[in-house]
Formats: structure tokens, C-alpha cells, sequence
């Protein structure tokens, strides 16, 4: 059995010695007049020796990152064809699809490449259609998609309507041959055969398509004995917003047969694949948590994503929002900071990975579909079937070194906080009141202690953050060595931690000394310790107020160090005179919590890292420093949450300078190494991103257009190394070269001029043409547009002077009045679509009645009304030149509001 449910234990005698903030004080204050008071520092009580602390902190980092290898880096080994027959699931059979697809280069949306791709996935469905058992009936589809609006209003969405057409999907329905109703009870297994233009797309996610073509062809041998159905949807359009999970929802006939979707993504390639979404539904939680071979999953990526902290989208999403479905989405995130580059390549994927997520979901798929729970599923099925409230049916899930997961509701998780809660400040409250003024007062210093070892902690590990773009060239130079983030920031939130900690430490010392107790020092170290419970007892509270899942982390915290000090420490006898705390304590309070928590700290931090390198998403919006910083305040607050015990051992021990000139030295020696660049910021496998756009500029009719190359980076930094190695191409880089991309805006990045009028034609340029303009009842105004030969393309209205519009493509309205959300003052419509696309729209304006107003206050000189930009995937020898001579250690990035390498813009202004 591979999953826990949690008890509820009554912690109040763990709690009432460990918070009895006035035991060991009252205790030895009370001892016979006749007795004498030891002295801390007296041969009975030696200070503990240097190698002894620093053997506990050896010990403390070589467990966390153990926990971290065996939770995130430990894979099962690839099985071979023969070894899981032909109901297994094969890694090497599986490598041979992302291989085939690898190979085949960029395969974005209306490219060749793409064509071939999808031709590959269908010839190998139909290939499972005959091979499949005899008794399993499997229908293969090759879904043309229609024209269509994809609507949502959250998160990347927000002020957008995305359209697309001529989407290109295959649909794979395997059923057994003898139970018709299990296909109308169907799981939906879906992922994406797209990738952006500037990777080949190994990682996301050629690899989630290699893992579906294998788990098909062995569930075409075991489905005779299914319940229900499996559809498998290889979609394309994701990357360009989701389009193509949104038209099989809307369009195919077998969408309205599912019950439950499974969504399979990258957030870089290989690894092991979580559980990242899927607190919605509970019994499919307990379900993988029994039967996963290797359950892997962490609510507190769930908690992070949903938060919008991490700035991305799945289908899930879709199936969410548009089709209401309960639903499990996981995700790669190993080597995240090759996402959507071109290092996303195969060489990166580790063995194991796809062995990982395929025997998971086999053996998912085996159990749901075998058994009758998709039967009892309808719409908000986990709500009306238990008839419980939303958020008390949420599901809390955890892994436990990647081998057990735990799972259970949020209606248990909030009745274990409270239990907690409530009997933690009720003994809080009681103790303080039997501790009197000086218990109260110990208390608040505590409180301070903790707020000095944060403040300090911060500032030091900031200072070197903000240092690094003055001695480096590079403002992150760790990104492709994380390693180094250990010595550039881990020392200093280390030592600022342990300044802080030293200064509260001292003034309890002081006070405890002056309000008349003999040995303070050993007092002052019990307090200081105890203090680590009051940070995560607020965090508690809050995380149990707003009903985030990883508050269970703040839990184990608490009681386990409960359990060791009450275990170990607390006394209630009057003639005990309080030591210094034991070894076994630190080793036995802290165990649970570094076993739960060290291995989500250290993934955060390598996607933290990762994410960098596409940290700018308006080039130049932001200081070169906000990388580092991020990090830095990161590992700062987890040393304060995760040390503030093992801390309180060093203040009666000698360790002090030796931990300071070794934090001191190891922090100069990683500042030589950045600052020399004797450890590279980024290589041949981690690379800075630096996009290449050739732009052509529309200025109206009868205007010459202007052309020009920009060059601009969504990684924090000055572009001169890299405009060096370009030099014979003319490029000026500073802030004055701007240029507004629609979707955003480069603030600082390079232009040239040189050799840009070669390459395209006056027939590319995209037209925007008023047809009508009426003022009768409101002013109402007409405009057609032209793309020309572009079939992705996105337009920006101004939401200042235009209150709602309508759109549509020959007779057809795609977009209807109403529900017209903006983002900074303008809506965007995205447009991505296969090579048979419509290129011809029109589009009606209904204006604001404040227009003219909104005009005379306008801060620009010629406001615009429509923004319009076309993208066209071809290299224009300009751009092939500049290609030519990119450093290696570059990378295009690619999204689905980010430009090809040939761009066109055209512009209507207000006043037309």
C-alpha cells in the first residue's frame, strides 16, 4: 500500500512542554537555597567543540540533498521492447518516436515540419489499430479543426481572444470491442505534437507524445477487460494558447464521451514527471498514489502554479475551465532553463525518464479503466457525490522520496491545522501567563530574534546580488552552474542569518542575567530554539486561513521539533537545573521535517534558476539585479525557516569563527570564479536567449516602409559581449532602440539598419483598411483586414476609444459582443492557424462614448487605435547572416506572443 492517511493525534502534552515557555526558568528558580547554580561554561557543562557543529551542519546538508537525489534524480531503469512485451511500456521503443520527431527539427504551427509530425503520430496509431487484441475495437481520427475563438479570462489570457483555424489533430480511441457503453465513458490522455519555431521540442513535448504512442499500443492489448474507454488526443496549436486542446473539446464528436483528462507537459525535458494540477480530484489522487509505481507529485507546485508565480499554461486549463473535467496534469521540469531554446534537444533527456512517467500511467489508466468509477461521474461529480463544498473536497498530496505518496482531503487538513493551532496558543497564552513579566518579555525578544536573523539574512545575500552585474558581466552568472549559488548567496543568508540570531541571542542573555537567572545562557539557547516554532506556527495560521495545500509542510515542522524537545528536553521537576540541549534532539526534531521539505526546496530552486534565463518578458522592463535578487531572497528565507534550530546549537559551542572564515572564504572564492569568468554563466547545453527579428514597418499608404533588424534578450543583461561577436553587422545597442512587438515591448536591445531591404516584398505588408465609419447612434466603425501571407499574426484594440467590437471571417461572427477584457488599456487578439487559414477578416468598432475625451488626455502624441502584427516563418538573408556568427552559448526563445524571424507591422490611428 503506497498511500498514508493521517491520524489525528492529540499533540497538547508534546506542545505543553515544548511551549511551557517558564519550565526549565520556573523550574531551576525553585530549586533548594542550599543548591548552587552551575555555571554553562564549568568543566560539567563544556561548550560544544567546533568539529561536533560542524558535523551536525555536514550532516544537515548531506541528508537534505540526499532526500532531494532519491525524490527528483533517482529514475527506474529503461525496459527494452522484449522486456515489456506486449503489454509493458517500453522506454526504448518509446525513444525511438521522440528521436523520429527530434529530428525533424522547429515543427510549429503551419510549418512543413509540423505536417510531418503529425503524419508520423498517425501512421503509428494506425499501426496500433493493427496490431491491437482482437477482442478491443480501436477508431483512429485524423481532426481537421474549424475556425474558432478560444475564450479565457485568467491568468496569460487576461484582455485576450485567441483564434484559430486549420489545426491538424490525431485522435486515437481504443474501447473493448463487447461493452459499447465504455465508449461513452472515456479517459482523455492528451498532449501536444507543436513545439515553438526556435527548439526541435524533445523535452515539450515530443517526449509526452513518445510516452502516449507507447502507453496506446500496450492498453491495445489490455482494454478487452476495460470498463471504460481510453481516448488519446495528439494535438497541435498548444503552444500558440491552447487552441488545439480547446478545439477538440468544442468540435469532436468523442470529446463529450470523456469523464477525466490527463494532461502530460514539459517545463524543460526529462527528469521525473509530477502530479503538478489534480487537487480537484481526490479519489484519482488516492487512486495514483495506490497503484503508481513511482508516485511523484507535490501540491506545493500546484499551490505556486495556480498563485500565477510561475507565468505559464497547459491544456489542462481547457479541460478545466471549458469542459468542467476532473483531471491529473503533469509535467517534466527537469533542465528548465532550456525551454522553448533550442537545447530542448534529446541529449539532455535522462534514461529513465520516460520509463518514469509511462509505468505511472499505465498502471492509472489499468486500474480506472478496469474498474466503475468513470460511471459515476458527471459534471462537479466529487462535489454532488460526497455533497461537500468545493474547497473542503480539494485533495492534499505529497511524495515521500519519490516511492510513497500521501494523500487526503482539505476538509481533514483543515481539521488537523486547527487541532494544532488551537492548542498551540492556548498553552502559548497559559504559559505566558504563568511565566509572568519576564516569560512575556523572553518572549517578545524571541519574536525580534527571528525578525533580525530574516532582515540580516536578506540584506547580506542582496548585497552580493546586487554586486554581482558590477563584477560580472552577466547580472545571473550562475544560471548554467547552480552549484555556485551555494557559495554567492547560501554563505551570506547563512552568516546574516547567524548575526541576527547572535544579536537576539545576546540581548535575551542580557535580560535573562539582569531579571536574576543564574545560568542565562542555557535559557537563552532553549528560547532561541523554541522561536523556530513561532515562524512556522504563523505560517500555519495563515496557509490554514487561505487554504493553501503546502501549509502540511508547516505542520510537520511543528510537531516534530514538539515531539523531540518535549521527548527530550522539557521537564516539569522543580530540582532539574536546565542543560544545554542534546545532540539527539536537533537530530531527531529535525529528521521528518528535512525528509519532507528538502527536496521541493531544492527543485524550486533549480526551476527558480531555470527561469531566469526568460525572466524579462518586456527586454530591458526589468533591472539586471531581479534575477539574483529572487534567488537570493529564496535561499534566505528557506535557510531562516530550516536553520533557525540547528543555529541555536552554535551560540554555546566555539564554532562561531570557524563558521564565519569558512562561509567567509568559500563566498570570495565563488566571487573570483564569476567575476573572472573561470566558470561560464552559459554553455554549448545552457544558453542566454537572444532573439533575432527582421521588422518591417508600415507607415500607410503611399510611405516608404521601414525595415530594420532588432536584436533583443529576455534574459537580464546588456547585450554588448554578444553585439561584439556581431560587429560587422552594424548593431547599436542602448535603451533608445525600442521597438513595440504588440504583445510586448523591447526597452532595451540593438538595431541595424544595414542590408534590411532584401528579403521581403511590399505584397508581405499586412493592410488595415477602414471600410465604414458611422456616427449614428454612437460612432460605430468598419475595418477589413488583410494578412496577406501570414497565418500568424495578433492585433491590439484600443480599449481606451473602442468599448466592444465584433469579428468575423466571411459571414461568420467568431467573436460576439460582450465579456472584453483588457491588459493595460488594449485587448489582444491572437490569430494562429495551418497553411489553409483564412487571411481576410473584418472587424467592427464600437466606440467608447468617452473616446474624444480619452483622446485629449492621451499622453501620446498620435494614439493609436489598432496595432497589427504578422509574423511569417521564413530567414531572410540578414537574419541568416546574423545567425551565422551567434555565439553558441544563444539561444532563440520562443512563445506565443513572441515574433518570428521576419515580422510585419501596420497601425490605424485615432484620428484616420
Amino acid at each position: 500500500m503506497r498511500r498514508f492517511l493521517p491520524v489525528r493525534l492529540s499533540l497538547t502534552p508534546l506542545l505543553s512542554k515544548f511551549l511551557h515557555f517558564s519550565d526549565s526558568d520556573s523550574a531551576f528558580n525553585q530549586m533548594p537555597p542550599n543548591r548552587s547554580k552551575p555555571d554553562s561554561n564549568t568543566p560539567s557543562n563544556p561548550k560544544r567543540s567546533t568539529f561536533l557543529y560542524f558535523s551536525l551542519l555536514i550532516l544537515f546538508a548531506n541528508a537534505s540533498w540526499a532526500v532531494y537525489h532519491l525524490q527528483s534524480e533517482t529514475l527506474p531503469l529503461p525496459i527494452s521492447a522484449d522486456q515489456a512485451g506486449k503489454r509493458g511500456f517500453s522506454e526504448e521503443s518509446a525513444l525511438k518516436h521522440v528521436q523520429y520527431l527530434a529530428d525533424l527539427g522547429p515543427h510549429s504551427v503551419g510549418s512543413d515540419s509540423l505536417d510531418l509530425a503529425v503524419k508520423y503520430v498517425h501512421q503509428i496509431a494506425e499501426s496500433i489499430k493493427k496490431t491491437a487484441h482482437w477482442e478491443v475495437d480501436v477508431q483512429v481520427d485524423l481532426f481537421h479543426s474549424k475556425t474558432n475563438a478560444n475564450r479565457l479570462f485568467t491568468g496569460l489570457f487576461k484582455g485576450k481572444t485567441l483564434l484559430y483555424s486549420d489545426l491538424k489533430h490525431v485522435v486515437l480511441k481504443i474501447v473493448p470491442k463487447y461493452l459499447p457503453e465504455a465508449g461513452e465513458n472515456t479517459v482523455l490522455v492528451s498532449s501536444h505534437i507543436d513545439t515553438v519555431f526556435s527548439g526541435e521540442g524533445a523535452g515539450d513535448c515530443s517526449s509526452c507524445i513518445a510516452v502516449m504512442l507507447e502507453l496506446a499500443r500496450g492498453i491495445s492489448q489490455w482494454a478487452h477487460g476495460f470498463r471504460s474507454g481510453v481516448v488519446f488526443l495528439f494535438n497541435t496549436g498548444e503552444e500558440e494558447g491552447l487552441d488545439g486542446a480547446h478545439s477538440f473539446i468544442t468540435q469532436h464528436p468523442w470529446s463529450s464521451s470523456v469523464k477525466f483528462a490527463i494532461d502530460l507537459e514539459a517545463m524543460g525535458i526529462g527528469g521525473k514527471s509530477g502530479i503538478f494540477q489534480g487537487g480537484s480530484a481526490p479519489w484519482a489522487l488516492e487512486t495514483f498514489a495506490s497503484v503508481a509505481k513511482h508516485p511523484t507529485g507535490q501540491i506545493v507546485a500546484q499551490d505556486l502554479f495556480l498563485s500565477g508565480a510561475i507565468k505559464s499554461a497547459t491544456d489542462f486549463q481547457i479541460y478545466q475551465q471549458v469542459a468542467n473535467l476532473p483531471g491529473l496534469d503533469f509535467a517534466y521540469t527537469d533542465h528548465t532553463a532550456v525551454y522553448h531554446t533550442k537545447n530542448d534537444k534529446i541529449k539532455l533527456l535522462k534514461p529513465g525518464s520516460l520509463q518514469h512517467l509511462g509505468d505511472n500511467i499505465l498502471a492509472f489508466l489499468l486500474h480506472t479503466c478496469a474498474s466503475s468509477k468513470l460511471y459515476e461521474i458527471n459534471e462537479n461529480n466529487e462535489n454532488k457525490l460526497n455533497n461537500q463544498p468545493i474547497d473542503q473536497n480539494q485533495g492534499i498530496y505529497f511524495d515521500i522520496l519519490g516511492m510513497y505518496m500521501v494523500t487526503y482531503s482539505q476538509k481533514l487538513a483543515k481539521m488537523l491545522n486547527n487541532s494544532v493551532i488551537f492548542q498551540s496558543l492556548l498553552i502559548l497564552v497559559t504559559s505566558l501567563s504563568i511565566g509572568g513579566k519576564t516569560g512575556l518579555t523572553s518572549f517578545l525578544i524571541s519574536l525580534t530574534t527571528i525578525i533580525l536573523t530574516y532582515i540580516f539574512s536578506i540584506l547580506f545575500s542582496t548585497l552580493i546580488a546586487f554586486l554581482l552585474p558590477l563584477i560580472s558581466y552577466f547580472p545571473s552568472p550562475f544560471i548554467s552552474n547552480p552549484w555556485l549559488v551555494i557559495g554567492l548567496f547560501g554563505g551570506p543568508a547563512l552568516l546574516g542569518a547567524l548575526t541576527g540570531q547572535h544579536l537576539g541571542f545576546g540581548i535575551l542573555e542580557r535580560y535573562l542575567k539582569k531579571a536574576g537567572n543564574g545560568i542565562p545562557d542555557l535559557e537563552a539557547e532553549r528560547w532561541v530554539f523554541k522561536s523556530g516554532f513561532l515562524q512556522w506556527l504563523i505560517l500555519l495560521i495563515l496557509g490554514n486561513w487561505f487554504r493553501i495545500g503546502s501549509a502540511y509542510l508547516a505542520l510537520v515542522w511543528i510537531a516534530c521539533p514538539a515531539f523531540a524537545y518535549g521527548l527530550m528536553e522539557a521537564t516539569l521537576t522543580p530540582v532539574r537545573a536546565p542543560k544545554k540541549l542534546k545532540i539527539v534532539t536537533l537530530i531527531v526534531g529535525l529528521g521528518p521535517p528535512v525528509l519532507a521539505s528538502s527536496g521541493i526546496v531544492f527543485q524550486l530552486l533549480n526551476t527558480l534558476i531555470g527561469t531566469i534565463v526568460r525572466l524579462d518578458r518586456n527586454p530591458g522592463g526589468a533591472p539586471v539585479w531581479l534575477g539574483s535578487v529572487i534567488v537570493a531572497v529564496y535561499i534566505s528565507i528557506v535557510i531562516c525557516l530550516m536553520f533557525v534550530q540547528i543555529l541555536s546549537y552554535i551560540h554555546l559551542s566555539s564554532a562561531k569563527r570557524a563558521l564565519v572564515f569558512s562561509v567567509v572564504a568559500i563566498l570570495a572564492l565563488s566571487l573570483a570564479a564569476v567575476s573572472t569568468g573561470f566558470i561560464p554563466a552559459f554553455n554549448d547545453d545552457i544558453a542566454r536567449t537572444l532573439n533575432v527579428v527582421h521588422v518591417v514597418e508600415s507607415k500607410g499608404k503611399n510611405q516608404e516602409p521601414i525595415s530594420y533588424i532588432s536584436l533583443f534578450s529576455n534574459t537580464p543583461g546588456k547585450l554588448t559581449k554578444e553585439s561584439e561577436t556581431l560587429k560587422d553587422e552594424d548593431f547599436t545597442c542602448s535603451r533608445n532602440s525600442t521597438v513595440d512587438f504588440v504583445t510586448f515591448s523591447v526597452n532595451y536591445g540593438c538595431l541595424s539598419y544595414r542590408n534590411s531591404k532584401s528579403g521581403w516584398s511590399d505584397s508581405e505588408i499586412p493592410v488595415l483598411e477602414v471600410e465604414k465609419d458611422s456616427r449614428i447612434d454612437g460612432r460605430e466603425t468598419v475595418v477589413l483586414i488583410d494578412t496577406k501571407f501570414s497565418t500568424r499574426w495578433v492585433l491590439a484594440i484600443n480599449k481606451e476609444q473602442i468599448d466592444d467590437f465584433t469579428f468575423h471571417v466571411g459571414n461568420e461572427e467568431l467573436v460576439s459582443i460582450g465579456d472584453k477584457t483588457e491588459q493595460d488599456g488594449w485587448h489582444i487578439i491572437q490569430f494562429a492557424g495551418g497553411k489553409n487559414s483564412p487571411t481576410k477578416f473584418k472587424i467592427n468598432l464600437f466606440w467608447s462614448d468617452n473616446s474624444a475625451k480619452n483622446n485629449n488626455n492621451s499622453s501620446k502624441e498620435n494614439p493609436l487605435l489598432l496595432k497589427l502584427r504578422t509574423d511569417v516563418n521564413k530567414i531572410t538573408p540578414k537574419v541568416e547572416s546574423v545567425f551565422s556568427k551567434f555565439p553558441k552559448w544563444c539561444s532563440e526563445f520562443g512563445k506565443s506572443t513572441s515574433p518570428y524571424n521576419l515580422a510585419f507591422f501596420a497601425s490605424l490611428p485615432v484620428d484616420f
